[in-house]
């Protein structure tokens, strides 16, 4: 996390230094919150909680079931420039996942019956990923006009509920390793085998987020934004899978212009 951290502030520091004014000094202090320009937002989200790269453990997806990822907030933009400006805001949103893979030789921990067991699964695996979170960005703009804004920067996410479980099943799960006992899983609740990494997941993430606001009126407009998490969604003791997941989603959705 102490990376990730400083990562964020290296950030944060480059940002800052790319637009201020180079006319310096007190003068910058005291102007620094004239004009400022406040924005609401709503949004909807769409993505996952996934490896970079599909590994070859995830052989298909069979399903990918919308989630409420709703999005709203508010920035304020202080321009610093004729073309820059810095964003600075507090989101509150949901980034759920619920999908459905078939699988193959997948590093899996479930429990079945009472009894938890650990090893390589085939078959079919339902996840379900919920995480209900504040976000704070803090991003460069450049205002191409009035009408056009592009951002880019690094968020902090703070998750107030969050998880992930789901179920192995219509498979075997050979216990260990793929040359250990074979388990059979099947479809019903008594047959299949669950897992629950509630306890597991990171409450809090950094990531990256680049977007572009378009205002076809004064007051309206409409942005779309993509944020990619730079800490893992799970925390780093968390083994039982064998990939790193992060938390990348899209985002689109309308803007007012307060002022």
């Amino acid at each position: 996390m102490k990376r990730y951290i400083t990562i964020l502030l290296a950030l944060v520091a480059v940002n800052t230094w790319a637009i201020m004014p180079n006319d310096g000094g007190c003068k910058n202090l005291q102007n620094f919150f004239r004009n400022v320009q406040g924005f609401g937002r709503l949004g909807y989200s769409i993505g996952g909680t996934a490896p970079l790269g599909m590994p070859a453990e995830i052989r298909s997806l069979n399903k990918f079931i919308l989630q409420p990822n709703v999005s709203f907030g508010a920035d304020l933009i202080k321009p610093t420039s004729k073309h820059w400006g810095i964003l600075a805001g507090i989101h509150f949103e949901n980034k759920a996942m619920h999908i459905d893979a078939t699988v193959k030789n997948y590093h899996m921990k479930i429990t079945q019956g009472g009894e938890t067991l650990e090893g390589v699964f085939t078959g079919k695996n339902d996840s379900h990923a919920v995480a209900w979170m504040f976000t704070v960005p803090i991003q460069c703009v450049y205002m191409v006009n009035d009408k056009w804004k592009i951002k880019f920067g690094p968020y902090f996410s703070y998750l107030t509920n969050c998880g992930f479980d789901g179920f192995a099943y219509d498979g075997y799960l050979r216990v260990d390793d793929p040359t250990g006992a074979k388990v059979l899983l099947g479809s019903t609740d008594e047959e299949r085998g669950n897992y629950d990494f509630n306890e597991d997941v990171r409450k809090c993430q950094l990531g990256i987020g680049v977007g572009v606001d378009y205002f076809f009126t004064r007051k309206f407009g409409v942005y779309a934004d993509l944020n990619w998490g730079l800490s893992g969604y799970f925390k780093a003791h968390f083994k039982t899978l064998d990939q790193t997941l992060y938390p990348i989603y899209g985002t689109l959705g309308i803007a007012y212009r307060f002022k």
